[in-house]
C-alpha cells in the first residue's frame, strides 16, 4: 500500500491555474496510478474511524465525487451529490459561496436523506472553506447533521480548515501544505 507520502508525491502543481497565481493542486494524477485511489481512499477510512456515527457521505463536485463514491460503496452507505448549478433534476437547495478565485454556488436535492441523518462531507482539497462550508449548510437547512468533513488535500495557509473547525465543523485531511 501506498504511504500518505507517497500519494502526496504523485499529486502535480499546475502554476497558474485556473487563472494567474494560483498554483493548483491536480490529484488526476493520482487516478493514473495504479492502486493509488484504493490507497488514498483506505487512508481516509483510518481518518474517518474516530468520527460519530456516520449514516452517509455528501461528495462535493466534481473530484468530491471520485473519493466520496468509493468511500461511499466500501462502508455500504448512501451518497448524496452535491452538484454546481443546473446539474440536479428536481427541488433543490443552493447555497452561494465564496472561493480562492471567487464566488460559486452549490445545489444537493431536497430531501435527499431523512431528517437527523449523520453526513460526511468528502472532497478532493479544502482551500479557503467555501465550498465545504456551503455543503455543510446545505445539509443541515435539508435537516441532516453533519458528523465531519474529509480532505485528501488541505491547504492550510488559505484557512478552510480552520475555518470549518470554528463553525464546529471536524475535519480532517490527508495531506496538507502549509504554503505554496
Amino acid at each position: 500500500m501506498l504511504t500518505a507520502e507517497e500519494i502526496g508525491k504523485l499529486i502535480r502543481t499546475v502554476p497558474n491555474f485556473p487563472i494567474p497565481g494560483v498554483m493548483f493542486k491536480d490529484i488526476t494524477t493520482i487516478l493514473t496510478h495504479p492502486d493509488a485511489l484504493g490507497d488514498t481512499v483506505t487512508h481516509l477510512e483510518r481518518i474517518i474511524e474516530g468520527f460519530d456515527d456516520i449514516g452517509a457521505v455528501a461528495a462535493i463536485e466534481s473530484r468530491g465525487f471520485v473519493f466520496g463514491s468509493v468511500l461511499a460503496a466500501r462502508k455500504s452507505l448512501p451518497l448524496v451529490l452535491i452538484r454546481k448549478p443546473g446539474k440536479l433534476p428536481g427541488d433543490v437547495l443552493t447555497e452561494k459561496y465564496s472561493l480562492e478565485y471567487g464566488t460559486n454556488e452549490i445545489q444537493v436535492h431536497r430531501h435527499s436523506l431523512p431528517k437527523g441523518t449523520s453526513v460526511l462531507i468528502v472532497d478532493d482539497l479544502i482551500a479557503t472553506g467555501g465550498s465545504a462550508m456551503a455543503a455543510a449548510r446545505l445539509m443541515e437547512r435539508d435537516g441532516c447533521k453533519v458528523a465531519g468533513a474529509v480532505f485528501v488535500i488541505d491547504l492550510e495557509f488559505l484557512g478552510g480548515s480552520a475555518k470549518l473547525a470554528d463553525a464546529g465543523v471536524h475535519n480532517l485531511s490527508l495531506l496538507s501544505y502549509a504554503g505554496e
